[in-house]
């Protein structure tokens, strides 16, 4: 791969040199802002048309995201005002360097959550400067992970997080966050700040056995949590009115601050958020920790935190690309990703990410480009400079309620379900990183997930399967006889498919299983007064590479079929295959002619002529 292809995306069907070549330097230089920078691309052929989508969609994600941003600010454990921030500043550096047309980029529930979890493991003292500080550091160091991935193209190591993995994980951090938001619904004054469920179930019941709770607070914030329930499924079950639900968070928390100041509940035990700090963002590079003792948990923080942010956003672009047909380069997202959260860590944000919610109403509000984020960011400026007073009767209850139902999304028993029904070892995964959520924490359920996914592809890549295959009556097609029954195998011959490439890690397997094979199938044929095997033909097609293990076990397959009287034949040899077995000679070793271009060529050449091909 070319250097600058780390860089520069361009067509699959050209060649990154061919598109600047015979270009001027002026238009060269244009052709790599445009790739670093895609609004400088779609920005030219931009219409009123796109204005007017990307305006309505823009206002409606930010009636949503401004409530959510307040909410979710809580489970990092950080004052509402940097969600805010998260929410001007980094939508803005997405929409010129991103190339989803649909995600909304701001705070993420299970993002703020983990960033919570793990920065509360080193600083338990929220409220401490440091505490702030670790968090700028921790966003700045997922901003360097997520840019690394991307320059790199390492991108394939966030596919180590499965979706089974994902799943499991999102389920598990849903019902967590929902339990950790009873003690604002409930009015709990005292909570654990452990995030397992035994911890979070055990505060619940201290509170009620105690009589800690206020019945005004579960009120307000069961109502607003119905009503939010109530307007998520009209939103679902009828799509044209999917504003409905986006609305709704923003409802409540108008309706409820001017209860509260009304009723002046606050006196009555009713917790409010008091005080949101306005105005624009303070600069924030002087706060990171570039050395010291946080140095490391920063990076440890921000590298897990920015590889989960980073999975979330690329699995929703990915999931609106397909339903709008378009393509999303994944290197150049970990790119606008990082970068942005680079900016964001040096403008008092924390780490922002594409959030589900919001980027499902973003799509279902008509959003055209990825301008809509600009009027998102163009949006929550105003609230920060001249609505942040409004605030300070907004009762917590609600931004419990508004967490807890945002959440629902999160939880998916249907692909629970089909993960089940088509692979157990991803089902243990979701099942590893479900469990792992719920009784440890989100820091080793996301190493369980990773784990059990690496056993999965080393069994895989160990084991592989070698199947017996048989002749589809009336054709020459070749296929497993245990999928098609119908398939019959040839008199004196074995022919056996490797599903997998063949490395040090699996060639033993792979020569003694073709070697049980062939006794079991002689003794099989014994049984039945038929035939012995004279010939043992390996079908290559699913073999796309060897090393040179691989064809040191072939070697040592030939000699022990050599002493039993049976011949190797190789069919289906792939080029870089081939090229290798001619590189060591064991093309001579074991016959050109023993080599073949299908399954059906070496049964003509070696199989009974009476057999019906």
């Amino acid at each position: 791969m070319k250097p600058l292809e780390t860089l520069f995306t361009i067509s699959d069907n050209n060649s990154l040199m061919r598109k600047y070549k015979g270009k001027s330097k002026t238009r060269k230089f244009c052709l790599c802002l445009q790739s670093i920078f895609p609004i400088l691309d779609w920005g030219r052929y931009y219409t009123i048309r796109n204005l007017r989508g990307d305006f309505i969609a823009g206002l409606t994600t930010a009636s949503l995201c401004i409530p959510q941003d307040i909410a979710y600010a809580k489970l990092a454990n950080l004052d509402p005002h940097h969600a805010l921030y998260a929410s001007f500043v980094t939508p803005l550096v997405y929409a010129a360097m991103g190339s989803s047309r649909d995600i909304a980029i701001g705070p993420a529930a299970v993002v703020s959550l983990l960033l919570g979890a793990m920065l509360s493991h080193d600083i338990r003292d929220h409220k401490s400067h440091e505490y702030l500080r670790l968090a700028f550091t921790a966003t700045f160091f997922a901003g360097v992970t997520q840019l690394a991935l991307g320059v790199l193209r390492l991108g394939f190591l966030i596919d180590f997080l499965s979706h089974a993995a994902i799943v499991g994980f999102m389920s598990g951090a849903a019902i967590i966050i929902s339990l950790q938001q009873l003690r604002g619904l409930l009015g709990i004054p005292h909570f654990t700040k452990k995030t397992d469920i035994i911890s979070g179930i055990g505060s619940v019941k201290n509170a009620i056995v105690h009589h800690e709770w206020n019945l005004e607070t579960i009120i307000i914030g069961t109502s607003c949590l119905i009503f939010l329930l109530i307007t998520k499924y009209i939103g679902k079950k009828h799509k044209k009115l999917f504003w409905v639900a986006a609305i709704a968070p923003m409802t409540c928390v108008i309706v409820s601050t001017i209860c509260v100041y009304i009723t002046r509940a606050d006196e009555k035990g009713v917790s409010t958020i008091n005080h949101i700090k306005g105005g624009l963002n303070s600069v924030s590079a002087n706060e990171i920790f570039f050395r010291g003792k946080y140095v490391v948990r920063g990076f440890r923080i921000g590298a897990v935190a920015g590889i989960v942010a980073l999975t979330e956003a690329v699995s929703i672009g990915r999931t609106f690309a397909a339903m709008k047909h378009y393509t999303l380069d994944g290197n150049k997202e970990m790119v606008a990703m990082g970068t942005m959260n680079i900016v964001g860590s040096l403008t008092s944000c924390f780490v922002a990410t594409g959030s589900f919610s919001r980027s499902a109403v973003n799509n279902m509000a008509g959003c055209e480009t990825a301008a809509s984020n600009i009027v998102l960011s163009i949006v929550v400026l105003l609230v920060l400079t001249l609505f942040t007073p409004v605030f300070k009767y907004t009762p917590n209850a609600v931004l419990s309620s508004i967490i807890i139902a945002a959440t629902t999304n999160l939880v998916n028993i249907n692909a629970v379900i089909m993960i089940w029904k088509i692979d157990k070892f991803d089902f243990m995964a979701c099942m590893g990183a479900f469990f792992g959520v719920i009784f440890m924490n989100l820091e080793y359920a996301l190493i369980i997930a990773v784990s059990i996914s690496f056993v999965k592809i080393v069994f895989r890549v160990t084991w592989p399967k070698v199947v017996v295959l048989g002749k589809i009556p009336g054709t020459s097609i070749y296929r497993n006889i245990e999928q098609y029954p119908k398939a019959f195998q040839i008199t004196a011959m074995l022919i056996l498919r490797v599903d997998s490439a063949i490395y040090f890690t699996n060639c033993n397997f792979v020569k003694d299983r073709i070697l049980r094979w062939l006794r079991y199938e002689n003794e099989e044929r014994a049984e039945c007064e038929l035939a012995e095997i004279q010939y043992v033909v390996v079908d290559m097609s699913a073999v796309s590479d060897i090393d040179s293990s691989g064809i040191s076990s072939f070697e040592r397959l030939y000699h022990s079929l050599e002493k039993l009287h049976v011949q190797l034949v190789l069919a289906n040899v792939g080029k870089i295959v081939m090229e290798k077995l001619q590189e060591s000679k064991l093309t001579e070793l074991i016959g050109r002619d023993k080599i073949f271009l299908s399954v059906a060529g070496a049964v003509i050449t070696y199989g009974p002529k009476r057999e019906e091909l």
